[in-house]
């Protein structure tokens, strides 16, 4: 997908998603018959339905794959030119050493500091240094300096380019970003229901973007649309992995954040057995998705989440497969095409 690599350098981190809705609506304004952004900045479309079924169908489905991503927060300018910051979303800050990044609208580079390996007594190694331990350098050697270039409040994101590595994308932010593609792209195809295309703001501090998103459009059902976790790589023991790289879209079962409905999990797995369509199943009860806020919106929403398989997912750096990517698409694309009224009632 050609915008793939501006969905995943485009900066948006949880409550400064603008450039990403920027770029998504540029893209997506003549696929859709209506739009609007609502108070917490959640775009939401709506591509009317354009084919007939001859079957009872729902009357509204909702799809929603959220633009935010994990980053950083200044808190604090230091006399000695240094910024302190905290985590937006879940970070390792084992992964943050030395990591490059960009502050602020200007987006001023910067490096996470940490002591030389030179200055490290023994113990210092064995230890895991905290976000409050780290500082981003920008190259300032005084507060009155650092503060004509950064602020309190400034936003920072990772400073990661993308690129193909065969099959293999490389790039930041693929959660959610490769749920954005999905969703881009399923807006090309027609459907024999009103579509709502929503993509949310703050999904990785809480789901705050769906909750609201889902009140308002009320659907009949939806699906979530994600990057997930993929922990594929050897290991010690003879653990399954969460999910495969390559081994098609993700479909959850049940994860912390709720159960899928029944008759849309079968309707899913159906339509990818007929079509030949590789899937795989996410090993339950990890991580959340904005699935978990929509399913409860007023009087419920069957709900069900695909996702992309991301290696090294809320780290500054995640790979995925062009080819799950084009196989999610098509799975939920199909899925959408053969939905009935009757696959979503309750079990």
């Amino acid at each position: 997908m050609s915008f793939l690599r501006e969905l995943s350098e485009a900066r948006g981190v949880s409550g400064h998603e603008g450039e990403v809705r920027t770029l998504i609506f540029g893209k997506i304004r003549n696929l859709v018959d209506e739009y609007r952004v609502d108070a917490l900045g959640n775009l939401i479309t709506l591509r009317k339905a354009r084919v007939h079924a001859d079957r009872p169908v729902p009357k509204k489905v909702m799809l929603a794959a959220h633009m935010d991503e994990i980053g950083l927060m200044i808190t604090e300018v230091a006399k000695n030119g240094l910024l302190r910051f905290s985590p937006v979303g879940g970070i390792d800050p084992r992964l943050m050493l030395a990591q490059k990044v960009l502050v602020g609208d200007k987006k001023i580079p910067g490096v996470v500091g940490v002591k030389p390996i030179h200055q490290l007594k023994p113990e210092d190694m064995k230890q895991i240094l905290r976000h409050d331990q780290l500082g981003i350098d920008i190259g300032a050697t005084s507060e009155s300096q650092a503060e004509g270039q950064a602020r309190v409040g400034d936003y920072a994101t990772f400073d990661t380019a993308y690129e193909e590595l065969g099959e293999v994308a490389k790039g930041k932010a693929f959660d959610d970003r490769a749920g954005c593609a999905v969703l881009m792209e399923l807006l090309k195809a027609d459907y024999p229901f009103d579509l709502y295309a929503v993509f949310t703001v703050q999904e990785e501090v809480g789901l705050r973007g769906s909750r609201v998103a889902a009140y308002a459009v009320e659907p009949d059902c939806a699906i979530a649309l994600e990057g997930t976790v993929c922990d594929d790589l050897p290991k010690k023991k003879d653990i399954s992995p969460t999910t495969r790289l390559g081994a098609g879209p993700a479909i959850t079962v049940m994860d912390h954040t709720f159960i899928a409905h029944q008759g849309m999990l079968r309707h899913i797995v159906n339509v990818a057995e007929k079509n030949g369509i590789p899937y795989q199943f996410k090993q339950p009860g990890i991580g959340g998705t904005d699935a978990g806020a929509i399913h409860t919106a007023k009087e419920g929403v069957p709900s069900v989440t695909v996702a992309v398989p991301c290696r090294y997912i809320h780290s500054p750096v995640l790979l995925l497969s062009l080819k799950d990517l084009e196989n999610t698409v098509a799975l939920v694309r199909e899925t959408l095409r053969t939905l009935t009224a009757d696959i979503i009632r309750p079990e």
